[in-house]
């Protein structure tokens, strides 16, 4: 892998130059000693690389930091690789409904209520979807529209989001390994460090075969974040990380279930 430098007469800049006020304050407030040096140093090299950088925060530098462990040449690489990425994919800088609407009539996920952290929390669920007759980058977009929305309704100071996914009546016509798979690489390549759970529920037997499949290609940082739920402590387990007020009524909480689109 290349080493990424600064251009010639680039110079790191000092710590407290910093391009944004957006959030800057609240990255560099809960970032250690260490991570301020490397947001500043990232910064200057993706800038001397790809403009653009420019119009990043700093908690966005950090994330993708923080997915590298703090290796400022693969966290930039990485970063750099996702602004491509962006750039070609997502030229308008957002998914519109109109681009996805198929993704969008399966009703898939839904999003309502924060976890006791006050992360949002999203449903998914397995059985809705179906490989997407418009191809695997129809589907793509519908993943970067819901991580969108998503982070939409972070409150100020949080990152991360919540996730179930409900495996219930799932079966090999909703068996998607590319789908997943192309799922998983923008949620770990280009939103690091956005994923702050994932409950798996009412998994079949059959599921497990494909699970197998997908669970190389998932990194060790987001290994750690998935929970399998036993059936039988499924209300009991999710009540550990989110309130009775904020948990889904179909898991025996209080709020209703909004489809993604409408949230």
């Amino acid at each position: 892998m290349e080493t990424l430098t600064p251009e010639p007469g680039k110079s790191s800049p000092p710590l407290d130059h910093h391009h944004h006020s957006k959030h800057d304050g609240a990255a560099l407030k809960d970032s250690t000693e260490a991570e301020v040096t490397k947001i500043s140093l990232m910064r200057a090299l993706v800038e001397s690389r790809d403009p653009s950088s420019k119009e990043v925060d700093d908690l966005m530098i950090r994330r993708f930091l923080r997915a590298r462990d703090l290796d400022v040449d693969k966290a930039s690489t990485m970063f750099l690789k996702y602004l491509k990425w962006k750039h070609s994919f997502v030229p308008n800088c957002s998914v519109s409904p109109s681009e996805i609407s198929d993704d969008l009539a399966q009703e898939k996920m839904y999003v309502q209520g924060v976890d006791k952290k006050g992360r949002p929390i999203t449903v998914a669920f397995a059985a809705k979807h179906f490989q997407n007759k418009n191809g695997l980058d129809a589907f793509k977009r519908y993943v970067v529209f819901a991580l969108e929305k998503l982070c939409s309704r972070m409150p100020a100071g949080e990152e991360k989001f919540l996730a179930i996914a409900d495996i219930k009546g799932w079966g090999y016509a909703n068996s998607d390994l590319r789908g997943y798979l192309g799922a998983l690489t923008i949620l770990q390549d280009y939103h690091p460090e956005r994923l702050g759970k994932l409950f798996i529920v009412h998994a079949p037997y059959m599921f497990m075969k494909v699970w197998k499949l997908i669970y190389p290609f998932i990194d060790d940082n987001t290994k750690k974040k998935i929970v399998f739920v036993e059936t039988k402590k499924l209300k009991s387990t999710l009540l550990e990380e989110i309130d009775e007020s904020q948990l889904p009524e179909i898991y025996g909480g209080q709020l209703a279930l909004v489809p993604i689109q409408d949230s």
